[in-house]
C-alpha cells in the first residue's frame, strides 16, 4: 500500500476506496469419456443451460451433446454412458453442434451443410437422433453456430468468408441455391448418407452476411440484443452486423487473425470501459486474448489484453455464476480462467491498453509431461461452462473431460 501511494502521488491521510476479489479454487478433473475421434464441439443441458432454462430438468436428464472429426453425435448421461451415437450426421468432420432445446439439436459440418436433428430418448440409456431439415448456403466449411433460442434463428461462420443466417422454421426459410447443394453422383458417401432420409426437406438461409475477406472463425448474438451479431475472422477484424438489414455497421481492425469471440455482458465492461457498454473478447492466432471495446467513441480498439496462453485461443465460454469471469480453451492444451477485474496498466506492443493474468489454469498433468516447448499441447477445440456441469471440453485428445468445482 505504502508503495502504491508513493508511485502515484498519493498523500497517506487520503481515504482509498480498495476493491478486493476473492480467490477461488480451482476445479477438479473428474471424469472423462473417450471417443473414437477428435473431438471439435461440445455442448450441456441442464435446469441452467441456455436449452434447459427454466425447465424442469432432473439429474438424470442432464446431457452432454458431443461432435466428432468422425461426423458423429453423441450424447452422454452424468454417469458417463453414451446414451445415443447418431448416424452418419455428415459426409465430413463436425465443427460445431449445439442444443436449440432439449430435444432438436443443430450441427455444421466441413461437408459445408447445417443439419437440424429430432433427439429423441426412448429409455435411459439409448436414443435416436432423426434429421428433420438441411440447410445450404456455403461454399466452404461451416466451421461455427451461433443460436437464438426465443426465436429459433441460428448464425453460421464459413471459411467461404461469408456467415448465414438461417431459420428452423421450414415454412418462412427460403428454398436452397442449387450451386451450394451437394452434388450426390460425384460423393458415394453423400449418396449413402442421403438415401435414408430423402424425406428430409432441404432449405436456403434467410440471408447472406459479406464483408469479411478472410474465413469467418466464430459468430456471436448480442447479449442484450438479438438483432445485433458479432463476428471475428483471420482477417484480423471484429464486425459487429445488424441482422435486420444484413449490413455491417462495424468493423475493428487488431493486429493479429481473430479465432473466437465472447460478448461480455454490460456489467463485465465497468471496469475497463468506466460505461456500460459490452466488451467483445476474442482469442487470437497471437496466443493472447484481447477485449475488444466496440462503442463508436471509444479511443482505442483493444481495452485490455489477456496473456498466458501458448498457442492460439480458439474457443471461449463465459462464467455462468459470475459476469466478469469466463474461460478460454486453446492449442497449448490447457483451459485458463480470466476475471476481467484483474486488470494492471501496461502497453501492449502498440496496441496499449491494460494487462491481465489468468486467475488459474485447468491443465491434465498427463497432457502436461508430454506437451512439447513451444506451445503445442494435446489442442482444445470445445469449451462450455454450466453450473451444474462445471466446465466442459473436448480435444485432440478424443475425449470430453469434465472438470467441477470442489
Amino acid at each position: 500500500m505504502d508503495d502504491f501511494l508513493t508511485e502515484n502521488g498519493i498523500s497517506a491521510e487520503t481515504t482509498l476506496q480498495v476493491e478486493y476479489v476473492r480467490a477461488e479454487i480451482p476445479p477438479q478433473r473428474i471424469t472423462s469419456f473417450q471417443h473414437d475421434d477428435w473431438v471439435s464441439s461440445v455442448d450441456v443441458l441442464s435446469s441452467t443451460s441456455a436449452a434447459g432454462y427454466g425447465k424442469n430438468i432432473i439429474s438424470a436428464d442432464e446431457r452432454i451433446l458431443s461432435a466428432s472429426y468422425d461426423g458423429l453425435l453423441r450424447t452422454w448421461s452424468s454417469s458417463g454412458t453414451c446414451i445415443a451415437t447418431s448416424p452418419s450426421a455428415h459426409t465430413a468432420p463436425i465443427k460445431s453442434v449445439k442444443f436449440l432445446s432439449s430435444d432438436v439439436i443443430v450441427s455444421s459440418s466441413m461437408d459445408r451443410s447445417v443439419r437440424i436433428w429430432k433427439y429423441n430418448e426412448t429409455s435411459p440409456t439409448s436414443g435416436t437422433f432423426t434429421p428433420t431439415l438441411e440447410l445450404y448456403n456455403h461454399t466452404a466449411s461451416v466451421d461455427r453456430l451461433a443460436i437464438h433460442i426465443p426465436s429459433q434463428k441460428i448464425l453460421s461462420a464459413s471459411s467461404d468468408h461469408t456467415l448465414s443466417i438461417f431459420s428452423t422454421n421450414k415454412s418462412s426459410a427460403k428454398e436452397p441455391s442449387t450451386s451450394f447443394l451437394p452434388n450426390l453422383s460425384s460423393n458415394p458417401k453423400r449418396r449413402k448418407l442421403s438415401q435414408p432420409s430423402k424425406q428430409v426437406s432441404q432449405r436456403g438461409a434467410l440471408s447472406t452476411l459479406k464483408s469479411h475477406s478472410a474465413p469467418v472463425s466464430d459468430v456471436s448474438f448480442s447479449p442484450s440484443d438479438p438483432s445485433v451479431a458479432y463476428s471475428t475472422s483471420w482477417d484480423h477484424t471484429l464486425k459487429t452486423w445488424d441482422l435486420t438489414t444484413s449490413i455491417c455497421v462495424d468493423t475493428r481492425t487488431t493486429s493479429h487473425a481473430l479465432l473466437s469471440i465472447l460478448p461480455l455482458q454490460p456489467s463485465q465492461s465497468n471496469d475497463v470501459t468506466g460505461g456500460g457498454d459490452a466488451l467483445i473478447a476474442a482469442g487470437t492466432s497471437a496466443r493472447h486474448i484481447v477485449l475488444i471495446d466496440p462503442r463508436a467513441s471509444a479511443t482505442k480498439v483493444v481495452s485490455m489484453t489477456l496473456r498466458g496462453h501458448f498457442n492460439a485461443v480458439v474457443t471461449l465460454a463465459k462464467s455462468p455464476k459470475d459476469g466478469n469471469i469466463f474461460a478460454s480453451g486453446s492449442h497449448d492444451g490447457t483451459v485458463r480462467v480470466w476475471d476481467v477485474r484483474m486488470g494492471r496498466s501496461g502497453l501492449d506492443e502498440g496496441e496499449g491498453g491494460m494487462i491481465g493474468e489468468a486467475s488459474y489454469t485447468l491443465d491434465d498433468e498427463e497432457k502436461s509431461r508430454k506437451k512439447i516447448i513451444g506451445g503445442e499441447g494435446v489442442k482444445i477445440f470445445g469449451l462450455q461452462w454450466d453450473e451444474k456441469w462445471g466446465i466442459v471440453t473436448g480435444g485432440e485428445d478424443k475425449k470430453v473431460q469434465i472438470w467441477q468445482g470442489r
